[in-house]
């Protein structure tokens, strides 16, 4: 099953984070030295098990937003370095607490931490990279800095435990849904944006604009990925299709299909994720379902609407490369159903 969804008028290729990976290349070399250098441990299981995850080729998106928000002020020092290595360490730390919580057997296509080395070594080697991350972020010695990353550590945390109060719970709304991808995957988004202009000395509406920018991005790039778990491929998704599905993960697209489904089918929704009835030929249905609703299109349409908040928020800036290389980011996150 694929996803069509409207192209801005005038646009005729896919957007892609090229653009952003050439204008950070030489500062993210920098993050890639301090990633390995920090992941380092005399107990010989941590930089096994923190290597295998930070090697797994994921785009590092997240630190990329942090270099390119600090240059796109104008910052000259190489306190951006040790940040965006603190947002990647953070970012990487919730995946491993996550592939337990969630019982995930893959990540990025491999097999997860825990199904190699366990659920506590995961767990721990996470807490490792936490406390690691926290002391890059009182290295750079910026209090606002600190603030924003541990507030959004606190963040992420409180949507780990409100995405466990609302699984498998049918009845969980729109707003609920929206609650905890703000936390879960937002939140890190905004503070990996955020950081870049507090150590630049932007000013407050600069700090704002890329506040903004990555919160809607983040909520953009979610709602993407819970699209893309009912109608992407395995080797997209670096996952097996319908994981969310078997986990009995409550997502925008499950939501929408229940809401707008009859008793009949409310009743199919109800097994298949409340009692955990989630065989192929249940997955197959859901698919059926969540087609004949339109939920997939309509879950892009909610994605659509937060990237251009996250647009409009970088209007007020001077055009510039690093302007129009995160603009384009906005693309590309939304663009992955094509």
């Amino acid at each position: 099953m694929g996803v069509v969804i409207p192209l801005e008028e005038g646009k005729n290729k896919l957007a892609s984070v090229k653009p952003l990976v050439d204008l950070t290349k030489a500062d993210m070399e920098r993050v890639n030295q301090l990633i390995l250098s920090k992941a380092g441990s005399d107990v010989q299981m941590i930089p096994e098990v923190a290597n295998h995850l930070i090697s797994s080729g994921g785009k590092r998106l997240r630190p990329m937003l942090t270099l390119a928000s600090a240059a796109l002020f104008g910052y000259q020092g190489d306190a951006h370095v040790k940040l965006a290595t603190s947002v990647e360490f953070m970012h990487t730390a919730t995946l491993l607490h996550d592939d337990v919580v969630d019982e995930s057997d893959l990540r990025r296509g491999r097999s997860t931490a825990r199904m190699i080395w366990g659920n506590q070594a995961s767990v721990l080697v996470g807490d490792f990279l936490l406390g690691q991350a926290f002391r890059m972020m009182v290295d750079v010695g910026s209090l606002e800095a600190l603030d924003v990353l541990s507030a959004a550590a606190s963040v992420i945390a409180e949507g780990e435990v409100l995405q466990l109060s609302v699984a498998k719970n049918m009845e969980t709304t729109e707003d609920d849904y929206l609650s905890v991808i703000r936390a879960k995957t937002a939140a890190l988004f905004a503070a990996a944006a955020e950081v870049g202009p507090i150590i630049a000395n932007a000013d407050k509406a600069g700090r704002g604009a890329l506040k903004s920018y990555g919160m809607n991005l983040g909520l953009a790039f979610q709602l993407v990925d819970d699209a893309l778990d009912y109608g992407g491929k395995a080797a997209d998704l670096g996952k097996n299709v319908g994981d969310d599905f078997r986990e009995g993960k409550i997502t925008l697209p499950v939501i929408l299909s229940y809401r707008r489904g009859t008793e009949t089918e409310r009743a199919f929704w109800r097994q298949a994720i409340e009692k955990g009835e989630s065989s192929d030929e249940n997955l197959e249905k859901a698919l059926g379902l969540i087609n004949k609703y339109g939920a997939l299109n309509d879950t892009i349409g909610r994605a659509l609407h937060y990237g251009t908040i996250a647009r409009d928020a970088l209007a007020p800036l001077p055009a510039s490369p690093l302007k129009a290389a995160l603009l384009e980011v906005i693309d590309f996150s939304i663009q992955r159903v094509n």
